[in-house]
């Protein structure tokens, strides 16, 4: 079983390029916002209960994979590192995996600031995130998430070794995708 967790800052192309490494290889996506978008036509995720509903579905999904014989999952995630809750929370995902045998994968995304607000309102991106069409309010969170939480690690803060960091301001999703593919041999 193999875990692939893609974190960056929002829009930084996490589902994207998750979707172009479910293309070529094995793994199954399962992008932040499925589970986002499940729960929020009844509780806004921002709430107590929308936010125990989505850990919730995704601690089933995880648990489920891990035990299966699936070849591996990919997740999308937004890593607060000033946030030990975050910390934690990668923590608990990949023990899930790794107690049943898999190996995790960490590949952290970057790009510039003027991209990341371009890809924010691009129709892929809509399309397969609802609650980002209020594009004024997707835009003021991504900004005021900038000066609130650092959303990505500093050079050596991630230990693990099967680690990768790709500044993909200037790449294609399907490049990324491939590179990923070729440097942990998925």
């Amino acid at each position: 079983m193999k875990f692939v967790l893609i974190f960056g800052p929002q829009a930084a192309g996490k589902m994207t390029v998750g979707q172009e490494l479910e293309k070529i290889t094995d793994l199954k996506l399962f992008h932040n916002h499925m589970t986002i978008e499940l729960v929020t036509p009844f509780f806004d995720y921002g709430t107590k209960e929308g936010k125990r509903l989505v850990g919730l579905f995704r601690q089933e999904i995880f648990e489920a994979v891990a035990k299966s014989n699936q070849y591996g999952l990919i997740f999308t995630y937004v890593w607060a590192f000033d946030v030990k809750e975050d910390w934690e929370y990668v923590d608990k995902v990949c023990r899930i995996f790794e107690s049943e045998g898999g190996t995790v994968y960490f590949v952290e995304l970057e790009a510039e600031l003027d991209e990341r607000l371009q890809r924010n309102k691009s129709p892929h991106r809509l399309q397969h995130k609802p609650t980002k069409r209020n594009l004024q309010r997707s835009e003021q969170n991504l900004v005021k998430s900038m000066d609130q939480y650092r959303l990505n690690s500093i050079e050596g803060e991630i230990e693990r070794e099967n680690y990768i960091r790709i500044n993909n301001t200037n790449i294609s999703a399907d490049e990324v995708a491939q590179h990923i593919k070729e440097h942990f041999d998925l």
